[in-house]
């Protein structure tokens, strides 16, 4: 039989682990389910819900990269941020997308990179290399925000964890 002390002193130390990251459920990742692509998205956080703001597509179009012409064309997108402000820089990723909605080439874009002439500050323009260029169909948007990725349990068992943006998209996915 147990001391009375060894209980009385027990949930003092449960509370001690608990209150220094050390739980008996361990430390879990979990990962957010990819949005909707589309040409205009809502920008949502880890858990789907929106930042209120907006990233579209403005437009896009082949053409060469004029610093290394001789590559050939890429896709020459303009992307806009609404509802961003200097204290937040959501991020989503872009993909060039065939007729089926197969990514052909991803990236992420910023809404720190929306630099704009100063009549839309908002506005902002980047490139993207496929190896088809030709096969694009569209430009789009997944509305997860990728700006924020936290500690993984396998890099911080004690304070990572926890929701996770979604993998971003790579090529042959279907958006």
């Amino acid at each position: 039989m147990l001391p009375a002390r060894v209980f009385a002193v027990a949930p003092l130390a449960l509370l001690i682990l608990a209150l220094s990251g050390c739980s008996s459920l361990g430390c879990t990742d979990t990962t957010a389910e990819r949005g909707e692509a589309g040409a205009r998205v809502r920008v949502v956080d880890t858990d789907g819900q929106p930042l209120g703001v907006t990233a579209a597509v403005v437009d896009w179009r082949l053409e060469a990269h004029p610093q290394v012409p001789s590559e050939g064309d890429r896709i020459h997108f303009h992307f806009r941020f609404d509802g961003a402000d200097e204290y937040s820089d959501p991020a989503v990723d872009t993909c060039a997308v065939d007729k089926e909605r197969v990514a052909l080439g991803c990236q992420t874009v910023y809404s720190s990179q929306a630099f704009g002439p100063a009549d839309d500050p908002l506005t902002g323009d980047d490139w993207l290399a496929v190896e088809h260029p030709e096969q694009v169909a569209e430009v789009l948007l997944i509305p997860n925000d990728q700006s924020y990725n936290g500690r993984t349990c396998d890099v911080d068992i004690k304070d990572g964890g926890g929701m996770h943006p979604p993998e971003p998209p790579s090529r042959g996915d279907q958006l």
